[in-house]
C-alpha cells in the first residue's frame, strides 16, 4: 500500500479523480439530471471518502514507521555484533604480528651469532645472505 500511495502515478490519478468528481457533479449531472447531482457542492460524500482515505494512510504510515524502526534496530544489533567480532580479530592480528616481529628479531640475532662463530672458526658459516639457500656440502 505504501508503494502504491507513495508514487507520482497515485498523485496524478488522485488529482484526476478529484477533478472528475467535481466536473461530473457540478457540470454534467446538474445539467443532465436538472440539479439532482448525487453529491452536490460542497461535496460532502467526497469529503467523507477523503477522510477515510486519510485515516487509512495515517495507519499505513505508522505501520511503515514501526517496520522501519524494527529494521533499523536489527541493523544496529548486527553492526554492533560485527564491530565486536572485528575488534577481536584486530586484537588477534596484532598479537600475531607482534609474535612474527619477535621471531624475526630472534632469527636475526641467531644469524649474527652464527656469523660471529663462523668468523672465529674461520668458516663461511652465517655469511650467506638471508634469502639464499645457504652453503652446500659437496661429498
Amino acid at each position: 500500500m505504501r508503494n502504491a500511495m507513495g508514487s507520482w502515478t497515485f498523485v496524478f490519478v488522485f488529482f484526476a479523480v478529484m477533478i472528475a468528481w467535481a466536473l461530473v457533479n457540478t457540470v454534467l449531472l446538474t445539467r443532465v439530471l436538472h440539479h439532482r447531482a448525487f453529491d452536490p457542492y460542497p461535496y460532502i460524500l467526497l469529503n467523507l471518502f477523503l477522510s477515510m482515505m486519510a485515516g487509512v494512510q495515517a495507519a499505513a504510515l505508522l505501520i511503515a514507521a514501526k517496520r522501519s524502526d524494527a529494521v533499523a534496530s536489527e541493523v544496529a544489533v548486527h553492526t554492533e555484533h560485527n564491530t565486536e567480532d572485528l575488534k577481536v580479530l584486530v586484537q588477534e592480528n596484532t598479537e600475531l604480528t607482534n609474535q612474527v616481529k619477535q621471531n624475526t628479531d630472534l632469527l636475526e640475532e641467531l644469524h649474527r651469532h652464527v656469523t660471529a662463530i663462523g668468523r672465529r672458526l674461520g668458516l663461511d658459516a652465517g655469511l650467506f645472505p638471508p634469502d639464499s639457500e645457504g652453503p652446500h656440502r659437496t661429498e
